[in-house]
Formats: structure tokens, C-alpha cells, sequence
């Protein structure tokens, strides 16, 4: 099936023939009629499988061109990147229409944002947190807008973003369409559709946990942190194919570590980047790895969302995800747009567990490969990685110091008790003594 088959207007076929793209993926061919028919919409697609274009094509097929400056659609996404990408691929759809697309989020000046966004927009995406404060400025009108997108929702829900997408969704229009897409559905997801959606259609195609067909899968068991890096050193080096890479970390300090190991080995070729770092920082490191400056980049998962780069050649598992899910979101950013891609896994002896939860989800067993001979096994261990030795640590009380036997009574307790005798009892009431009189003699 090719593009001219839906139902596609000459701007949009236009923009995918300047693109290059030819055939809609699952998920596109499957939720385009469905969209355009007007009911709401749950689609469920893990990362990978064109979900932003499969429903940015129909909502911009039904986009009217109007003198109104209020937006007739809102997108909302979990995380700056994602916004710059959605941003970018409306620019890219509707570049032979008259639209005009703003994006906002957190981290930059709100006044400037709110500038832009009053000059017009027809397409508004933005993370929830500054959807929402912008919302409160009432610089922005909610009675326009026709379709809300609702993005990633599941790792929404995860980073905190509840309360400020339902306060969005209360505020909106009642008689709107409503498009979600996520890679899982969760109870929480489930709650939110149950408030806001009416009667929503669900779309499947290759759920998270479906391995994609056209990533190739592999994992080293690799003894520690160090031999990790001797490992990706030597990938790195001697693979001439690895020409875009993505390695994960698990952790912000993780992946500041691993730089710091690979930007004297590899100088001028290596970014790093995650939530802690600058967001010029951040959008330059992702222009540079999508220009091919930058071969290789370190990532967090957060970071795994809201990445949508373009032939990226091999995704490397620094660490095993805890989460199996994770998995699928971080070997879903190669092997896109019906090209291959390869996923590494390094596995240490205490992340099996992870791996297998991993193949449990997937229904797949990822294949192993022996370690290269030249590798350099490293002995020295991380602070994490030392055996911890727990000893367990027994309080003595201190003794009592002695005090004396007997103490002092309190207040109440000083009474004194005196006898009364009974004469003066009676002396005491009557005022004199009273007798029984005198005893009769027999």
C-alpha cells in the first residue's frame, strides 16, 4: 500500500514525496481512516513504528485554514525533545500548506513563549507543566481547538504529569476529538480514557514487547563496569560500521561517568545527554549527532522518548534496564522507517533478572556472542560493584548508676496519720463529752 491510496490531499502527498516516504507504516495505514472518521482514538504502538506521522497526517487532512489565531490543535508530549520533533514534523507535513506550528516548554522564558503564541498559531504542541501555566496566563483561547493529541502518554503519567494533563483536559472544549497514543496501556491510562474519551477505538500494531522485525538483536555477559568500557572502546574502533550510535546509560551519573571514559579515546565525537543538562546543551548535542559531528552520544531513558533520529546505525545497552519496557523504547530508536538496525546489550552477572524479564516480555531469547579475544577484562571494581560486607552491630546500654534504697515520698504521699479518740470526736461535734452514763451495779 503507498500514500496515494489514503486519503491524502496534493500538499501532504507533496511533502512525503520531498521526504521520501512512499508506504505508511501499520500503525499509519491502520489509524488514518479510523481518525479521519472522527471518533476518538487509542492507538497502541511501541516507539519506532512512525506513530507521530500516523496521527499528525489524518489532523492535518481535516486542518481548515482559518483567520482565527487560536490553535485548532493541541498536541501534548512529555518531554522538550519531543516537542522539537513534533514541531519539526508538522513543519516537514506543511510545508506546502499556510500553517503555522509553536511548541513550548519548561526551562526557557514563559513571556517570550507567551509572545509567540499570541501572534497565532494553528498547531500548539508543548509539554503539560507549561501548556498549563500558559493556559492560566489566559493569553491562550481553548475554544478553537478541534483535536487534542495526548503523545507518549504512558511515560507522561510516569514522569508526574497527571495533575497538569487532566487540569488541560477540564479546560478544554467539550465537543473535541481525542487521539491518545502509547506503547503500553496502562490501569492509569485506562482511568484517563474512562474520564475523558468517549468510546474511544483501539488501534494495535506491534505493541511494545513485539521485537521489531528489522532490529537485529545481540548481548555480551560482560564481568563489570570497566570491561564495559574496554568493550565499547574496542566495538567502537574496530566496527567501522557504527557510524551513528546511541548508547544508553541508566543513570545521569552513569552516563557522566562514561563520558568522561570516552571523550579522551574518541575527542570530539562523543556528546552526552539527559535531564540534568542545560536545554542548549541538549538541542545542540542532538544537531550534532543528526549532522554526523558527534559518532556516538550517552543517553538516559527519559532522553529514549523524545529522540526521533534518522538513521541511526546500532543502539548499545550500556546496562540492562530494570524496567523490560525500557528495552523496547531504547532498540526502538534504530531500525526505523522500514531500515535495519542493530541493538547491543552488555550483561553483567547481576543483571540477568533484568534480562530475562526482558525475553519474557518479548517472547524472544536474545543471542549471545562470545566475547572478542582481544578485549582487556578489567579486575578493578566500582564502588558499586565491591562485595558488601554487613556486620551486624549489637548496643550495649550503659549501666544504671546506683541511688539510694529508699527516696524521698512526693507531697501527696507525706501524710502523717494521727489517732483520735473517740471522746474528742464527740467533744469536737457536740461541744461536750457524751457518755453512756454510768454502769448499773448488780
Amino acid at each position: 500500500m503507498t500514500f496515494d491510496e489514503l486519503n491524502l490531499n496534493t500538499p501532504l502527498l507533496s511533502a512525503l514525496d520531498d521526504l521520501g516516504y512512499r508506504n505508511p507504516t501499520t500503525i499509519q495505514r491502520k489509524a488514518f481512516p479510523v481518525i479521519m472518521s472522527g471518533v476518538d482514538v487509542c492507538g497502541i504502538a511501541q516507539t519506532g513504528t512512525g506513530k507521530t506521522f500516523a496521527y499528525l497526517l489524518p489532523v492535518l487532512r481535516q486542518w481548515k485554514f482559518s483567520k482565527d489565531k487560536d490553535p485548532q490543535i493541541l498536541i501534548i508530549v512529555p518531554t522538550r525533545e519531543l516537542v522539537a520533533q513534533v514541531v519539526e514534523a508538522v513543519k516537514e507535513l506543511g510545508s506546502y500548506m499556510s500553517i503555522d506550528v509553536v511548541g513550548v516548554y519548561g526551562g526557557v522564558n514563559i513571556k517570550t513563549q507567551v509572545s509567540r503564541v499570541e501572534e497565532g498559531v494553528d498547531v500548539l504542541v508543548g509539554t503539560p507543566g507549561r501548556l498549563y501555566d500558559i493556559m492560566l496566563t489566559g493569553s491562550l483561547k481553548l475554544k478553537t481547538i478541534k483535536r487534542v493529541v495526548i503523545d507518549e502518554v504512558d511515560e507522561m503519567l510516569n514522569l508526574g504529569f497527571r495533575t497538569q494533563l487532566k487540569n488541560i483536559l477540564d479546560l478544554l472544549p467539550p465537543k473535541r476529538q481525542n487521539l491518545m497514543f502509547s506503547a503500553t496501556i496502562t490501569d492509569d491510562v485506562e482511568a484517563l480514557m474512562d474520564i475523558y474519551f468517549n468510546d474511544p477505538v483501539r488501534i494495535e500494531a506491534a505493541p511494545t514487547g513485539t521485537p521489531l522485525e528489522n532490529i537485529i538483536q545481540l548481548a555480551y555477559e560482560v564481568p563489570n563496569f570497566y570491561t564495559k568500557v574496554n568493550l565499547l572502546e574496542l566495538l567502537l574502533t574496530e566496527d567501522t560500521d557504527m557510524t551513528k550510535v546511541l548508547v544508553f546509560a541508566a543513570t545521569k551519573k552513569l552516563a557522566d561517568e562514561l563520558y568522561e571514559q570516552l571523550a579522551e579515546k574518541f575527542p570530539d565525537k562523543v556528546g552526552v545527554i539527559h535531564s540534568n543538562k542545560e536545554q542548549n546543551h541538549r538541542f545542540n548535542t542532538v544537531k550534532q549527532f543528526q549532522e554526523g559531528n558527534y559518532r556516538f552520544i550517552i543517553a538516559t531513558d527519559i532522553i529514549a522518548r523524545g529522540l526521533d533520529i534518522a538513521e541511526v546505525t546500532h543502539v548499545i545497552n550500556f546496562d540492562t534496564p530494570e524496567v523490560p519496557e525500557s528495552y523496547i523504547h531504547r532498540i526502538g530508536r534504530t531500525g526505523r522507517a522500514d531500515k535495519k538496525g542493530i541493538a547491543i546489550t552488555f550483561i553483567a552477572d547481576r543483571e540477568t533478572e533484568n534480562k530475562e524479564r526482558i525475553e519474557a516480555l518479548m517472547n524472544y531469547t536474545i543471542p549471545k556472542k562470545a566475547l572478542p579475544q582481544n578485549l582487556v577484562i578489567s579486575d578493578v571494581l566500582t564502588e558499586d560493584e565491591k562485595p558488601k560486607v554487613f556486620m551486624k552491630i549489637i548496643k550495649l546500654k550503659a549501666p544504671e548508676q546506683a541511688g539510694p534504697a529508699f527516696h524521698e515520698k512526693s507531697a501527696k504521699n507525706q501524710k502523717v496519720n494521727f489517732i483520735v479518740k473517740k471522746k474528742d470526736r464527740m467533744m469536737k461535734k457536740y461541744g461536750k463529752p457524751i457518755t453512756r452514763g454510768q454502769k448499773k451495779k448488780k
